[in-house]
């Protein structure tokens, strides 16, 4: 067992004792369990699993962030997180589209913005089983 926390700039979205985590790094999905070696690298947009005390899977959607795993305790800090349950598909969806208008208007200020909003969205919508149109 090991100490999860889950930081988003709004709230700690999550904070408890669990025995593994996978997370979306930069080049592929990590596996954390109980006395990892120390590690901090870049989040990306995509499923967060854990499995509490309790060996209960909770499964989240994040976005951009980062992950540290030091002396048994993971922190994970994130633009935003939300249960699979918790995803709104038409708040999703509304930001896809918006996303994507952004993209094809976009002048070189604000392509990079669009784009992170255009993964968060289709992450989102994926992980709540509403896949995207491309």
């Amino acid at each position: 067992m090991f100490n999860l926390s889950i930081v988003t700039p709004e709230k700690i979205f999550y904070e408890g004792e669990i025995s593994s985590l996978i997370a979306p790094g930069i080049e592929g999905y990590l596996g954390i369990l109980s006395n990892h070696a120390p590690l901090i690298t870049a989040i990306v947009p995509g499923k967060v699993t854990l499995t509490d005390k309790n060996q209960t899977e909770i499964e989240m959607a994040v976005a951009h962030g980062f992950l540290e795993v030091s002396h048994n305790h993971a922190t994970l800090l994130t633009d935003s997180a939300e249960t699979l349950s918790e995803i709104d598909i038409s708040r999703a969806k509304n930001a896809y589209e918006r996303a994507i208008s952004r993209l094809r208007e976009a002048g070189d200020v604000d392509i990079l913005r669009a784009r992170m909003a255009l993964e968060r969205a289709k992450n989102r919508l994926y992980l709540a089983g509403k896949e995207p149109k491309e």
